[in-house]
């Protein structure tokens, strides 16, 4: 299940969020105030975030750099009814925002960037648990291959094997 937080001081926004975003697979919390928000992202995951630009406690911009710092691969949306070309570099630059939508949105477009949004934020998710594990491996090999060569210098020729045409070891009268 997809974990989403919405963040607008508009009571009327949130609950049109919520009917778009609400599904199968989605768990969407709301939230009128940016600190509340802030506050309940310290204590659950979220797989994404939206913002809505213009609050009056905290901007849109703020408030996800804040939460990019607890979340950093939480996906994060700003949505506002304003094109302010500083503030949506600013929401590009500093808060990394996968997305900017305008208001009013068309549902079926907002619902597929949210669906671009998560499937992103799984991709990128699965190539760092799978540059973990290369990195594990990596570690495993060289602490292998470090203990070989010191039982080769222990031991001349232990790690030498002579393969036989069909894969098979051959073994010298002396190897016996």
């Amino acid at each position: 299940m997809n974990r989403i937080m919405v963040v607008d001081d508009e009571d009327n926004i949130l609950r049109a969020l919520r009917r778009v975003l609400s599904g199968n697979d989605q768990d969407v919390e709301l939230f009128s105030n940016p600190h509340e928000a802030l506050r309940r992202a310290q204590v659950a995951i979220f797989d994404l975030i939206i913002s809505d630009y213009r609050m009056p406690d905290m901007d849109g911009v703020h408030f996800l750099c804040e939460v990019k710092k607890l979340q950093p691969e939480s996906m994060r949306i700003i949505i506002s009814g304003y094109a302010d070309m500083q503030g949506l570099l600013g929401a590009i630059n500093e808060a990394e925002i996968f997305r900017f939508v305008r208001k009013p949105w068309d549902d079926y477009d907002l619902q597929a960037t949210v669906e671009h949004a998560l499937l992103h934020r799984s991709i990128l998710v699965e190539n760092r648990r799978l540059a973990d594990q290369v990195r594990r491996q990596r570690e495993i090999l060289h602490r292998q291959s470090a203990a070989i060569r010191k039982l080769e210098m222990q031991y001349p020729g232990l790690t030498k094997v002579n393969w036989g045409e069909d894969g098979s070891v051959v073994m010298e009268e002396d190897d016996i």
